[in-house]
């Protein structure tokens, strides 16, 4: 090597004439992208390694057009559902050796979506990831023309190939089969906001259960998924000895109990209680609650796959199963007599 090349530190230019390739072909080898053969690779890394060359994230970004890193627009609220898809997407980013900015929206309104998801364009992220709690950003998300992936974590009946899901219809509609079959046959519910993409598929699993089984559907209360709303409504829930309560997930299932305990009923002897979501505390409540699980760990990993097939395969359109849910039955709920 030359005195003048010895005396700065090695580009990408210098790496590709040495190991006779493009500087595009050492891109790929850098970002370990496909479609390079082994022979190739190795005469590479054989390069770098000979020539001591780290590229800089700013290097890097130019001469690939990418960042490696993604836009996270998350709700501003701390809910365990979408908490628990935010903490599991940026694991599962960095696994694949991306960086996550995270930004949180406290506004549903389409012009403050907008305004979030431009900003992030500025700073110039490879893709963006909404997790959705409303139905407004839900419909500002699929009318949105922005010039990077944009995948978006949100539960909803009709599929986009921009949507990725847990499906929280299926996941209901078990809750409620399993109520029937203990022998309920008047299955309350206490659902979740009526504006969030979640509760509006579980209200509708538990509608279309109770008539397939020709169950009356009373009109259902709203909580806000907090403990605290679980109890103020588990008080007023007009409830009889063998009831049951669907309840929109395990925080305000957590308030319900206390509220029967308060108003002198049993659970499960009196009234069987079901939840959702299956948070780390339902196995050790009194009783234990029976839950839906959600893999949230999976979702994660599904929404990093969706980028990465969006970044590299622009062309592609595919659509996403929603992710099954697991049924999980404790001390909660109870066969009627």
């Amino acid at each position: 090597m030359s005195e003048d090349k010895s005396a700065r530190a090695a580009n990408i230019f210098d790496v590709a004439r040495l190991a006779g390739v493009s500087h595009q072909t050492v891109s790929r080898v850098l970002n370990d992208l496909p479609n390079v053969r082994p022979a190739t690779r190795a005469r590479v890394e054989q390069a770098i390694a000979q020539l001591r060359y780290s590229p800089s994230p700013a290097a890097r970004a130019l001469v690939t057009r990418r960042t490696r890193t993604i836009g996270l627009v998350t709700p501003g609220v701390s809910d365990f559902g979408p908490t628990s898809i935010a903490t599991h997407f940026n694991v599962a980013a960095r696994g694949e050796r991306y960086s996550v900015d995270a930004v949180s929206s406290l506004d549903p309104d389409p012009a403050g979506i907008r305004t979030v998801v431009e900003g992030l364009m500025r700073q110039r992220v490879d893709a963006i990831v909404l997790i959705v709690n409303d139905v407004a950003v839900l419909e500002v998300v699929q009318g949105l023309d922005v010039s990077v992936p944009l995948v978006a974590a949100a539960a909803t009946q009709r599929r986009h190939p921009n949507l990725v899901s847990i499906d929280q219809y299926r996941g209901a509609r078990a809750a409620v089969r399993h109520l029937a079959e203990q022998g309920h046959e008047r299955i309350l519910h206490l659902a979740g906001p009526p504006r969030n993409p979640d509760a509006l598929e579980r209200l509708r699993g538990w509608r279309d259960e109770l008539a397939a089984r020709r169950l009356e559907a009373v009109e259902p209360e709203h909580g806000d998924w907090s403990a605290a709303s679980g109890h103020r409504r588990g008080l007023a829930l007009d409830l009889a000895p063998g009831d049951a309560v669907f309840v929109g997930n395990d925080h305000m299932a957590i308030g319900v109990l206390s509220a029967l305990r308060e108003r002198g009923l049993r659970v499960p002897e009196d009234v069987s209680v079901m939840g959702f979501d299956d948070v780390p505390e339902a196995a050790f409540l009194l009783p234990p609650l029976t839950t839906v699980r959600q893999d949230f760990a999976a979702l994660g990993e599904l929404i990093m796959q969706k980028v990465l097939l969006a970044v590299e395969e622009p062309d592609a359109v595919t659509e996403s199963t929603p992710l099954p849910t697991h049924l999980v039955v404790r001390e909660s709920t109870r066969r009627r007599d």
